[in-house]
């Protein structure tokens, strides 16, 4: 990996800068992607932007700035994206300081702005090193998240066509999705979220093999899949079905012939069903059986208790006695037959013989 400290200035910086929904954000003689086109819209308030242009009519030092070097020879913005919009924008006209734009300022005045020197360090190497060092840096400010960086190691034609669908306040992934994911778009959750459901995990591994695809099609098409998979199996809508891993759900069960009236049906039955404390996972329990997924109310110390005398100690199983730290609750009829955790229902097994049940 090689990592080379470079001094820019700012009339290099602002040379054909340029800002529109087509383009993105850019700078440095159009070699510079600021902002790439439908990433996250964070924009320094007032005080920050106006803190940026203080530091450089103070001639103070300004934080250094990280580029990583992309494939084409040209660069994008990894740390430093909001001083670099601040300073752009100023330089553009679009915002005074003290009362004055910067064609209100004194010829010397706009030159000592113009040739005040931004330190920046640029990156370049393979996407794990790129990856790696990307980590290690994001460490102030309005951090990155791990897409983002991804967004960065894998830029190219598929990243760009990847956030049209996916990283916009209002995309189309946002209007059809919104209710099924959690996380905000412009933070690249919907995108990362979609790669880690077709890749099984391996989000890094697919950018990888995607980067130079000139478009996102596959992975689009797919995620509209899941939703409408979702909306066409649970049509009725709970707060509980936001955030689940419904693409994982999709990929091993939409070959399944489901009736989504009986799951609904059982769903009712489940969400009015005071032993199960996690509701959210009522949705994974009637696709897969788990009973994990709905965790199940646990007896309690006095139900436990209760059924410890009763027993006089002695497991219902081996019929060895024990103490009560020695043995565990278990259903006399088991939750998924009717049983309650009641302390009728309750009876106390020896660790051993419950283990050995609970394998079965």
């Amino acid at each position: 990996m090689n990592i080379e400290l470079k001094e820019i200035t700012v009339r290099e910086l602002t040379q054909e800068y340029e800002d529109n929904e087509e383009n993105g954000v850019l700078g440095f003689d159009g070699k510079l992607d600021i902002r790439p086109p439908y990433q996250r819209e964070f924009i320094y308030k007032d005080k920050q932007r106006e803190a940026v242009i203080d530091t450089l009519t103070n001639d103070f030092p300004l934080n250094v700035m990280y580029w990583a070097v992309r494939q084409d020879g040209n660069f994008e913005v990894i740390d430093g994206q909001q001083r670099t919009i601040s300073i752009c924008q100023y330089v553009n006209g679009d915002f005074a300081y003290m009362l004055r734009y910067f064609h209100n300022l004194q010829k010397d005045e706009q030159e000592q702005i113009l040739n005040y020197k931004l330190m920046v360090y640029l990156c370049s190497g393979t996407d794990s090193e790129k990856l790696k060092w990307f980590q290690t840096i994001n460490i102030a400010g309005e951090k990155l998240t791990e897409q983002e960086l991804r967004n960065a190691v894998y830029s190219g034609s598929w990243v760009s066509d990847a956030k049209r669908y996916f990283s916009k306040n209002g995309c189309v992934a946002y209007s059809i999705g919104h209710k099924y994911l959690k996380g905000s778009a412009i933070r690249q959750d919907f995108l990362e979220t979609a790669i880690d459901w077709i890749s099984k995990g391996n989000i890094e591994g697919y950018m990888a093999n995607h980067q130079d695809d000139s478009n996102v099609n596959e992975l689009w098409l797919y995620f509209q899949s899941v939703i409408n998979w979702v909306k066409a199996t649970f049509p009725k809508y709970r707060k509980e079905m936001k955030g689940l891993k419904w693409g994982l759900l999709y990929n091993e069960f939409k070959d399944k012939k489901l009736d989504p009236k009986k799951l609904e049906t059982e769903i009712t039955e489940l969400m009015l069903d005071e032993d199960v404390e996690n509701k959210r996972g009522i949705y994974t329990y009637v696709l897969t059986r788990k009973e994990k997924h709905l965790n199940i109310r646990a007896f309690s110390d006095k139900q436990k208790r209760e059924s410890y005398e009763r027993q006089k100690g002695i497991c219902t199983v081996c019929k060895e006695n024990f103490e009560l730290n020695e043995m565990e609750a278990d259903h006399i009829t088991p939750w998924h037959e009717g049983g309650k955790t009641i302390a009728k229902n309750c009876q106390m097994l020896c660790r051993e013989d419950n283990r050995r049940k609970s394998g079965k």
